[in-house]
């Protein structure tokens, strides 16, 4: 493989995980290009959140933290997210001089000679000595499977298609899913739609009250657990509720935020229960969530019996090579922050302790 180009490492993806890797890569003296590189498959600066639709403004983001080094301030909270974050994470990628290589596509990554890893791209093969997985879930849309399903006649999108609730005018919508996209969804499309359906596999938990720094401890901790033990990891939302707020109050008064169990089959014309009740429907979004975009791992088998990759820290239990960075506990914007740090310390330590192959 002549056009194999060697670094110490490479970090997939230049979302919030990827670049506080490449950040403290840089801080321990690693150096772009030459030490380490970073792949990004997506067009442009951003993440995930340069996908996001036009009416998530940056005034309705919860959670969204500072990457290390270079605080987000002066945003104006009417303006898009996409627009506010894509922006703030191109000054940043400037700022610390991370070089991102974009957009390539990274198809697999195996394993090398001299204990290296391949990894295999659009643009290459890169040999390197540790990997950061920064990849995220935004490119794994969750799509439940219900009978009759191929049969509806509607729209079927997810959340990763949202376009905005203009795009629901006059239509009867039904929406699946109770997390926080979902309720975000149904309050904004129930001003234009005809109609709104909110359907959920299990009753919705809204959490009062502040959401303390000792409560985020024991939400993580619970997340934290699963992927210890090797299960596909949960969101942190999935345990922590969702926050009631003015909005959803509103909503439940409402009666937009109106749970209906989860229905048993879609039909041509829209939902059926086995209590004999139906929904028409002209649109079925699925706010269902995504899954981690970790298959370009698979050639390692890192995954265990319980379909997750188990890992101790940041680093993968079966590989220490191998680190998942925004996985599981560190898929949030601060998480994604102190995981990058953790990373790059375990890194430096197995980079001295294994030097590399003559």
């Amino acid at each position: 493989m002549n056009n194999t180009r060697e670094v110490e490492v490479v970090v997939i993806g230049a979302g919030q995980a990827g670049l506080a890797g490449a950040y403290h890569l840089r801080r321990a003296g690693f150096e772009p290009d030459r030490d380490f590189v970073v792949l990004d498959h997506s067009p442009g600066p951003g993440g995930a959140w340069q996908f996001r639709w036009p009416s998530l403004t940056f005034g309705k983001v919860h959670g969204m933290h500072a990457l290390p080094g270079m605080e987000l301030t002066g945003a104006d909270p009417a303006r898009p997210s996409a627009e506010v974050i894509s922006d703030y994470f191109d000054r940043y990628e400037e700022t610390f001089d991370l070089r991102v290589r974009r957009p390539v596509d990274v198809r697999a990554v195996r394993e090398g000679s001299g204990g290296r890893l391949l990894v295999e791209t659009s643009d290459g093969v890169w040999s390197t000595r540790a990997l950061i997985n920064a990849t995220g879930t935004w490119d794994r849309p969750f799509w439940p499977r219900y009978p009759g399903q191929e049969t509806f006649r509607g729209r079927q999108l997810h959340t990763a298609r949202y376009p905005g609730p203009e795009g629901f005018a006059g239509q009867r919508v039904v929406v699946v899913g109770g997390g926080a996209s979902g309720t975000q969804h149904l309050l904004e499309i129930a001003a234009y739609a005809a109609a709104t359906t909110w359907v959920t596999r299990r009753p919705p938990v809204f959490r009062e009250g502040p959401f303390d720094e000792d409560a985020g401890r024991a939400a993580v901790a619970l997340v934290e657990e699963r992927v210890r033990q090797g299960l596909p990891p949960r969101s942190v939302v999935s345990v922590t509720g969702l926050p009631l707020n003015d909005a959803i109050r509103q909503g439940i008064e409402d009666g937009v935020l109106d749970r209906q169990p989860m229905f048993d089959r879609v039909t041509p014309t829209g939902v059926d229960w086995k209590d004999g009740r139906h929904v028409d429907a002209d649109v079925i979004l699925w706010a269902t969530g995504f899954r981690p975009a970790v298959d370009h791992l698979a050639p390692l088998r890192l995954r265990e019996p319980g379909g997750g990759i188990r890992i101790e820290g940041t680093r993968a239990a079966a590989d220490p090579r191998i680190h998942l960075v925004g996985y599981g506990p560190s898929a949030s914007t601060i998480g994604a922050n102190r995981a990058g740090r953790a990373a790059v310390r375990d890194i430096r330590r197995l980079l001295t302790l294994e030097p590399a192959a003559a």
